[in-house]
C-alpha cells in the first residue's frame, strides 16, 4: 500500500524531491571545474551561474518538502488509507474537469436519473430544465409566490450535488400534515433563495454553489411559460400537469403542443453552453411535457440545430400513458421535427434489452409498452440522416424500469471518441490529398 501510495500521481512531493536532485546535479556541475581549477574566466561565470541556480533549486525543494512533512504531521490523525482516498479523489476530479462539455435538455425523473451517471464522466455538465411544470408542490409555489416551478430543477441539482445522504433526504422530504402538506423542503429552500436573490436564475446559481453541484443547472427561460396541448379531437388543454390526464379522459391523442408566451427568451448561459457543447442530449423524459417545452423556446431550437456538437436523442424505455401511447422510436423523433424542425438529432439511442414479463404486465395495466424500433422506423431514420444506436439500457430498481445511466454515458463517451478520431482522420486525409509529398 505504501509503495502504491507514493506512486500515485498528484500527491505533490515527488516533483520537489526530483527538483532537489536536479539542483544537486547543477551544484556539482558548477563546483567541480572550479575545485579542479580547469576553467577560464568565461566558464567560471557559467559555473557560478550553475551554482546559484543549483542552490536556489535545492532551497526551494527543501522548503516545499518541509512544508509537506509539516502538513502530514499536522494531519497525522488522517490514516494513510484515508489520505490515499483523498488523493485519488483529487486525481479523479482533475480528470473529470478535462471531460467533454455535455448539455442535457429535459425535465422530470428521466433527466435527473441520467445526470447521476453523467457526473461520473465529466464535470463540464449543463442541465437545461423546463419551467412549464404547474403540478404538485411546484405548481402551488408557482401560484402562491409567482415564482418559476422549482421541482424539476431541485431533482437535477440533487442529482449533481456532492451532498451527504442525510442532506439529500432532508431536501427531498415532503411534509405530511398542516398547510405545508405535500410540499417538498427542497422546493421551499429554492423559494427562500429566490426571495433573497435578484431573480430565479441567480437563486439557482446560489443553490448550485451551496450544494457543491458538479457543472450547473439552469432554467431554460425566466419567462412564466404555460404549456398548451391541442388534441386530435380539437380540444385545447392548458397546463403541463393536465395534459396526460385529459388525453386519457377524452381518449384523444396529442396533435401538437405550444407555449405561451411564444416569444419566450432563453437564459443566456444556456445558449452559451449549447454553442460550446461537445454533445447535446435530449431526454430521456416525457416527450411532450419535458423535452419539447425546451425546444419550443425558439432560440434554443435554433441554437441546438446550429451547434457543432453531437446531438443525441435518448428514447424512453417505455411509452408514457397520456402522452406517447403506442409510439415507436420514429414517432418520438417525428414529433420533435414537427414542433422544432429537422437537424436537431444526429443519433437516436433505443433500448433493445428484453424486459421481464412480470414488469411488462405491471406497466401494461397503465397502458405503457416498450418503445420499439421497426424496419419502417429504420428506413425513416436513414432517409432523415439519423443514425441508430440499439443497445441494452435497462436498469430495474424496486420494480421500476429506468435507464442505466452509466451505460448511456459509456456509449456516449465512446461515440465522442469515435467521432473525434473520424474527424481527425478526415483532416489528415485532406492534408495528405493536397500535399503530394506525403502521399
Amino acid at each position: 500500500m505504501n509503495l502504491f501510495y507514493w506512486l500515485t500521481p498528484g500527491i505533490g512531493i515527488k516533483r520537489w524531491v526530483m527538483a532537489g536532485i536536479i539542483g544537486i546535479v547543477l551544484l556539482i556541475m558548477g563546483l567541480n571545474p572550479i575545485i579542479h581549477k580547469a576553467t577560464s574566466n568565461i566558464s567560471n561565470f557559467s559555473n557560478i551561474l550553475l551554482i546559484i541556480i543549483g542552490i536556489a533549486v535545492i532551497y526551494c525543494s527543501i522548503n516545499r518538502v518541509i512544508i509537506f512533512i509539516l502538513e502530514k504531521v499536522r494531519n497525522s490523525e488522517v490514516s494513510l488509507a484515508e489520505q490515499f482516498k483523498l488523493d485519488r479523489k483529487n486525481a479523479e476530479k482533475k480528470l473529470l474537469d478535462k471531460g467533454p462539455k455535455m448539455v442535457v435538455l429535459g425535465g422530470g425523473t428521466g433527466l435527473s436519473v441520467l445526470l447521476r451517471g453523467v457526473k461520473n464522466y465529466t464535470s463540464n455538465i449543463t442541465a437545461i430544465v423546463t419551467v412549464a411544470d404547474d403540478g404538485g408542490g411546484s405548481g402551488k409555489l408557482r401560484e402562491d409566490l409567482g415564482m418559476l416551478p422549482p421541482g424539476d430543477i431541485r431533482n437535477c441539482i440533487l442529482a449533481l450535488a456532492d451532498t451527504e445522504p442525510i442532506m439529500e433526504q432532508l431536501l427531498q422530504y415532503r411534509f405530511e400534515e398542516g398547510s405545508l402538506k405535500g410540499q417538498c423542503f427542497g422546493n421551499l429552500l429554492i423559494a427562500a433563495m429566490n426571495g433573497i436573490s435578484g431573480n430565479f436564475e441567480e437563486a439557482i446559481q446560489k443553490i448550485n454553489d451551496v450544494l457543491a453541484v458538479t457543472g450547473k443547472v439552469l432554467p431554460v427561460s425566466l419567462d412564466d411559460i404555460i404549456l398548451y396541448a391541442k388534441l386530435k379531437n380539437g380540444k385545447l388543454i392548458k397546463g403541463e400537469s393536465q395534459i396526460p390526464k385529459k388525453v386519457k379522459e377524452l381518449e384523444s391523442e396529442i396533435d401538437h403542443v405550444f407555449i405561451e408566451p411564444q416569444d419566450a427568451k432563453p437564459v443566456l448561459d444556456a445558449m452559451i453552453a449549447i454553442e460550446e457543447a461537445d454533445v447535446i442530449i435530449l431526454g430521456p423524459g416525457s416527450l411532450y411535457t419535458s423535452i419539447l417545452p425546451n425546444l419550443l423556446v425558439k432560440e434554443v431550437a435554433l441554437k441546438v440545430k446550429a451547434s457543432k456538437g453531437i446531438k443525441i436523442y435518448v428514447a424512453n424505455v417505455m411509452t408514457q400513458p397520456g402522452e406517447t401511447d403506442g409510439y415507436g422510436a420514429w414517432q418520438h423523433i417525428s414529433a420533435i421535427i414537427k414542433h422544432a424542425g429537422s437537424g436537431l438529432v444526429d443519433y437516436v439511442m433505443v433500448n433493445n434489452e428484453e424486459i421481464p414479463q412480470v414488469l411488462l404486465d405491471k406497466y401494461g395495466l397503465d397502458g405503457a409498452t416498450p418503445v420499439m424500433i421497426s424496419d419502417k422506423d429504420r428506413k425513416l431514420f436513414y432517409e432523415n440522416g439519423i443514425k441508430i444506436i440499439e443497445v441494452p439500457l435497462v436498469d430495474i430498481k424496486k420494480d421500476y424500469v429506468r435507464h442505466d445511466a452509466n451505460k448511456v454515458c459509456q456509449i456516449i463517451t465512446r461515440l465522442l471518441l469515435e467521432e473525434k478520431f473520424a474527424k481527425e482522420k478526415n483532416l489528415l486525409w485532406d492534408y495528405c490529398h493536397f500535399n503530394d509529398k506525403y502521399i
